[in-house]
């Protein structure tokens, strides 16, 4: 009788705190052991000589559209997408169908069995008034809130007084929230102006979703999520300036992360000039010089920003050519690209490898109550781990992209370093000879689940 399921041997482990060659070995989907080389007997044996072993990626902050607008994006096709590129978890949540009521999230918990490649925990949605909802959500297994504080994607904005309420609600359940930082005063006086310009113009989106509104709710959010006793996470964090209004009610006691997203490293505000719907997010890109993206590089390392997503909201070519700048959707296909990019950044120095394990691994699942179990290389945690190749040199291409999207921002940019298998739960999922296969994802109940049935 083999004494493991799986034993890993020869890789480099990667942790926060270091880097050590040994071997894991995997029993019933657990990390059963971490050391030198042993005499044990595993059913299935990887060399990883040369390789370094990164802790599956965690990715907090996912839109797969299913169910709701699955032509822009599905559940199998973002997983697959996710399991290619060393992620193991995500936390989801779909702005076509949003979650309000338990009932909402078991009945998503139900439509994706057997349809995910990860595992993944599921967001609620919160709406301005709703505050008697969040309790009951909580219990029932939400992963965190979404809150927006401007309407985006057809869910109403929180004001200031709205976004107080909900956040004490969400203090007193012990629950925490994603914010989505913009002013809508700012928004919609920006839009009523262009509007009447008659403007139609990629370079339109950073003057309508200005830094101004993503620096003001974003500090103002910060400020009330400290004054409420609450804990939160601001979104998708696109400026030094925004991570510096976070850093500084963070140093006066306030729970709150800043997560960051790659485009906000790697991509320029001009860019929308040229590329126009190819790269209509928000808040938009804000880069303008190098100086901007050493900043941010900078805050990533030193812990400003707290942690990193993808924040995957994809369409395709075709539904991004469809309309003008005003009509067609917000959002850029992500989790093809984003242990890549992190990656690259090692290579070139703008990062550890060791921060790679902290900022989208250990911090992401700490923040959202997945940890031990995820996010980390440890005894007892799942054995869920990315071998990565640190010194292979290629060019991420379209090609490359297996989620609906098709294509990447990133289209011609050289990288190294590269995922070349990933294991769930001690299964391999995905290597570079063959694509995911088998879709054996579980959903995992957030921080505040009561027990009883998944979403009960």
């Amino acid at each position: 009788m083999p004494d493991f399921d799986l034993l890993i041997r020869g890789g480099t482990v990667v942790t926060p705190t270091g880097r050590h060659r040994t071997d894991i070995a995997v029993k019933d989907g657990l990390i059963a052991a971490l050391g030198p080389p042993r005499g044990d007997s595993a059913r299935e044996t990887a060399d990883a000589g040369g390789l370094l072993v990164l802790p599956g990626g965690v990715d907090t902050h996912v839109h797969l559209m299913d169910p709701a607008d699955t032509e822009r994006e599905d559940f199998p096709h973002g997983t697959r997408a996710a399991a290619a590129a060393g992620v193991t978890t995500i936390i989801e949540h779909s702005h076509g169908r949003p979650v309000r009521t338990p009932e909402d999230l078991r009945e998503k918990v139900r439509h994706l069995d057997g349809r995910s490649y990860v595992d993944f925990a599921l967001a609620a949605h919160a709406c301005p008034g709703d505050t008697a909802a969040v309790a009951g959500l909580w219990r029932a297994g939400a992963a965190f809130f979404k809150v927006f504080t401007c309407t985006t994607h057809g869910i109403p904005g929180h004001s200031a007084a709205d976004l107080l309420a909900h956040l004490r609600a969400t203090a007193a359940a012990g629950a925490v929230s994603l914010l989505h930082c913009e002013d809508e005063s700012l928004t919609e006086a920006a839009e009523e102006v262009l509007r009447a310009a008659g403007r139609t113009d990629g370079g339109l989106l950073p003057e309508w979703r200005s830094r101004d509104a993503e620096v003001v709710a974003a500090a103002v959010a910060a400020l009330l999520v400290r004054r409420a006793g609450a804990r939160a996470a601001v979104a998708h964090v696109s400026h030094p300036e925004v991570a510096e209004y976070l850093a500084a009610e963070r140093a006066r006691g306030a729970a709150i992360a800043a997560e960051t997203c790659p485009q906000y490293l790697l991509l320029r505000e001009h860019e929308v000039l040229r590329h126009g719907a190819f790269r209509k997010f928000t808040p938009p890109a804000r880069a303008r010089h190098d100086a901007d993206e050493t900043a941010l590089w900078r805050l990533l390392r030193d812990g400003g920003l707290t942690h990193v997503s993808s924040d995957h909201a994809p369409a395709t070519a075709e539904q991004k050519r469809s309309g003008n700048i005003w009509d067609v959707h917000f959002g850029l296909p992500g989790l093809d690209s984003t242990m890549t990019v992190l990656l690259d950044a090692a290579a070139r120095g703008e990062l550890a490898y060791e921060d790679i394990a902290r900022l989208y691994a250990e911090t992401p699942a700490r923040t959202y109550g997945l940890w031990p179990a995820k996010g980390a290389l440890a005894v007892g945690s799942d054995a869920d781990l990315a071998l990565v190749d640190p010194d292979e040199h290629w060019t991420l291409t379209n090609d490359d992209v297996l989620s609906k999207a098709g294509w990447t921002p990133f289209h011609g940019r050289r990288m190294t370093g590269r995922v070349t298998a990933t294991y769930l739960r001690g299964h391999r999922i995905h290597d570079t000879r063959r694509p995911p296969t088998a879709r054996t994802g579980r959903f995992l109940p957030g921080a505040g689940h009561s027990g009883g049935p998944a979403g009960g």
